[in-house]
């Protein structure tokens, strides 16, 4: 029989392979019919891993041969088809996890360094999920100094601002912000009373609203403030956003004679069609009699307008906006609006006082110009933006400063992903898969289509988040690149983003009890292998402080993970950005510990093209005499339920001993338990394997391992996988399963 493989997809092998059993006699050329392969598209055979020219197609195969065809992506020219081979191994195999862990490209080196942190009194090694960086939580790095500090993260600056040039900020999980203003705030009077508007910008995306409170204080506690939550796509009804303040206008004196301005209202290349100003006595309007109450003054002014282009030149002569005059016997401060229809362009304004103002001691009669403002004529559209429009009546309740502590706690509406029913409607959300889908996907990330996601894998990690209750709970406000966002998400879920054959994929760090491929003397090419030990010091962490941002407090809070044999004194803390709960906190500082005390061996390794089987964090399993993780080689015949072996074997009384065999795909088929011979190089089955033992010449045998139940090999975590010419590096740390335990 033949054993047949077609690779229609070579950058998505898992997705893209037809395999199947062919009886004899058959040709290359007779399968490729039989099996109707596409020879539209350029193919390459390869027998039994190697390149096999066309003019050998109509040769009859012989038998247990592995036959292999592969459709090439188009594009490109090479006239070596061993070159051609090596570049689909390195678009489908190879793992690019950026600068976070080095061991991503073979150096064992790079892994120990780019895994490292060592922060507030400990080194803290993680060769699998990198470690989380000092100051994440939404703080400009040195390499974005030009960006504000986060309102949200950064007590300093916390509150409501205008972060001009800074990203809008895109949320996910269930949060607590201090929404930046989507355009400036203004000042208005009605009835003497002043009014504020806001317009503030949740983020990008739709939000489920739980909360909106001034500091601590629900919203719902002040009764002189009016607000609309717009939904993506919604408008301003409450009032017109777009409003320019002159700067220039800011509380002169008017008087007789003098004409003050004019002052340039809006800016270049903006018009606008309605003009405020806003006039103050801000000593009252009065004059105090000799029987000690107050007589009523009046006073008057005007209000001018001319058209001027974009270079300040005028246009026109001035002409009256109004002409306006107050009448009052008060002591206390008196504020109005006035409000002024324009035609549409770009305006300067000035003002001046019509009456003499009466100078003694016992009036007030001043007058102050307090404001100019500009409503602009422009296009409202915000784009994919959640917005919060805010009316604030200023009141002894409501004062300046608490006005600018708008917060809202919120929650990220997203698509979920389901193999059966596809994408979702937006649903509130916590989840850390649906997150990492949005960052991926969205117009502010790496613009992706569904083509690009291993979904399948994301589903089933959401499924493994979701019963540990997992979340990722975060205000991404500052710059940084989607390959960082992707990673911060999902160390939060214990895992790493990877690209592989163009796929984004994803990886958790859990536990894993079959290997994926098993490596021996037999394949691992000589004088290759080498170990690294990390060895501890005394800067070495025992326990692990995580800081997150609780969702309890809505403020900064740490909590430390230890486990039996820790120092206390030994402490190297983190912040966990996205972690809002502490029950999360907890078992990642755990798991961190853990993971820092036990996986300090790497393993590197030369082998053939098989290296391309496993995948970043895949579990494999390496025997080798070298490092006493059992011994191995091939079977060389099989008589019933004796096997023959090419190397001779010790057995080890009182415990079961062993022998793993590999499957012709390279992965392990299974360990059978055997008993000794008369001779050394003889064992003798206990039960019939369930694959097929390869023995004859012309094809490559069965690799087999042999030991004890728990010494036939050591299993390892693939940390890194690097193609060199036609053979393949692999880096992995020596797992155990005691990181594992919550």
């Amino acid at each position: 029989m033949l054993y047949f493989n077609y690779f229609t997809n070579p950058c998505q092998l898992d997705k893209g392979r037809i395999s199947c059993i062919i009886e004899q006699p058959k040709t290359v050329w007779q399968i490729i019919k039989e099996q109707k392969v596409d020879t539209t598209m350029p193919i390459i055979c390869l027998i039994n891993g190697a390149p096999v020219l066309r003019k050998d197609w109509g040769n009859v195969l012989d038998s247990n041969e592995l036959i292999s065809i592969v459709s090439l992506p188009l594009g490109g020219k090479s006239s070596n088809p061993l070159r051609i081979i090596l570049t689909i191994a390195l678009v489908a195999a190879t793992v690019y996890t950026g600068g976070a862990v080095g061991a991503a490209y073979g150096a064992i080196a790079g892994a120990t360094a780019a895994a490292a942190v060592s922060i507030a009194g400990g080194m803290l090694i993680n060769t699998l999920v990198p470690t989380p960086r000092p100051a994440m939580n939404g703080m400009p790095s040195a390499s974005s100094s030009s960006f504000t500090q986060s309102p949200t993260y950064s007590l300093q600056a916390q509150g409501n601002s205008a972060r001009l040039g800074n990203p809008i900020p895109v949320i996910y999980g269930k949060h607590l912000i201090y929404p930046d203003f989507a355009s400036q705030p203004y000042y208005r009077y009605q009835n003497n009373e002043q009014y504020v508007y806001q317009l503030h910008c949740i983020g990008q995306g739709s939000y489920d609203v739980e909360q909106i409170r001034i500091e601590d204080t629900p919203i719902s506690s002040f009764k002189e403030i009016t607000y609309q939550i717009l939904n993506p796509g919604e408008r301003n009804t409450l009032f017109d956003e777009d409003v320019v303040t002159s700067a220039e206008i800011a509380g002169q004196e008017l008087l007789l004679g003098e004409i003050t301005g004019g002052f340039v209202l809006n800016p270049t290349e903006t018009v606008v069609n309605k003009i405020e100003i806003d006039m103050a006595c801000q000593r009252g309007l009065y004059y105090a009699n000799d029987s000690g109450g107050l007589n009523s003054k009046s006073l008057e002014w005007r209000v001018d307008a001319r058209l001027i282009d974009d270079e300040d030149n005028p246009l026109g002569d001035w002409f009256t906006l109004g002409t306006e005059s107050l009448t009052d016997a008060t002591v206390n401060g008196i504020y109005r609006t006035y409000t002024y229809p324009v035609e549409e362009g770009r305006y300067e304004v000035r003002a001046t006082r019509l009456d003499e103002k009466d100078e003694r001691s016992r009036a007030g009669h001043e007058l102050r110009w307090v404001a100019a403002k500009g409503y602009v004529v422009s296009d409202k559209d915000y784009g994919n933006v959640t917005l919060l429009a805010v009316i604030m009546r200023a009141t002894n309740n409501l004062s300046q400063r608490s006005s600018n502590l708008v917060n809202c706690i919120v929650t990220r509406k997203l698509k979920t992903w389901s193999p059966n029913g596809g994408w979702s409607d937006l649903v509130p959300t916590r989840s850390i898969a649906w997150a990492l889908a949005d960052i991926i996907k969205a117009d502010y990330g790496a613009k992706l289509t569904d083509k690009s996601i291993d979904l399948n894998a994301l589903y089933q990690l959401e499924q493994k988040w979701n019963s540990r209750e997992d979340t990722f709970n975060a205000v991404f406000d500052s710059k940084l690149t989607v390959y960082d966002a992707l990673n911060r998400v999902a160390k939060t879920g214990r895992a790493v983003a990877f690209i592989q054959g163009g796929i984004v994929r994803f990886v958790r760090d859990e536990p894993k009890t079959i290997p994926v491929a098993m490596f021996s003397p037999r394949n691992i090419v000589k004088n290759s292998l080498s170990i690294q030990y990390i060895m501890p010091s005394e800067d070495t962490a025992d326990s692990v402080c995580v800081q997150y941002f609780s969702e309890r407090t809505w403020k900064t809070s740490e909590i430390t993970g230890t486990f039996a044999g820790s120092a206390s004194d030994k402490t190297a803390t983190v912040e966990l950005f996205g972690c809002t709960n502490k029950e999360q906190a907890q078992r990642e500082a755990v798991y961190m510990a853990l993971a820092n005390r036990y996986r300090r061996r790497i393993v590197t390794f030369t082998t053939e093209l098989e290296g391309l089987i496993p995948t970043y964090g895949d579990l494999i399993a390496i025997t080798h005499d070298m490092a006493h993780w059992g011994s191995g080689g091939e079977i060389i015949s099989q008589d019933g339920l004796k096997l023959t072996l090419s190397e001779p074997v010790s057995f080890t009384d009182g415990v079961p001993n062993v022998l793993a065999l590999r499957s012709k795909n390279g992965s392990l088929a299974g360990v059978y338990e055997v008993t000794a011979t008369e001779l050394n190089t003889e064992v003798m089955l206990k039960t019939q394997p369930n694959i097929e033992i390869l023995t004859t010449s012309g094809v490559e045998r069965t690799h087999y391992a042999f030991g004890t139940t728990d010494k036939w090999s050591v299993y390892a975590r693939v940390t890194g996988i690097r193609p060199r010419s036609n053979q393949v590096e692999i880096t992995a740390v020596i797992e155990d399963d005691r990181v594992h335990q919550n």
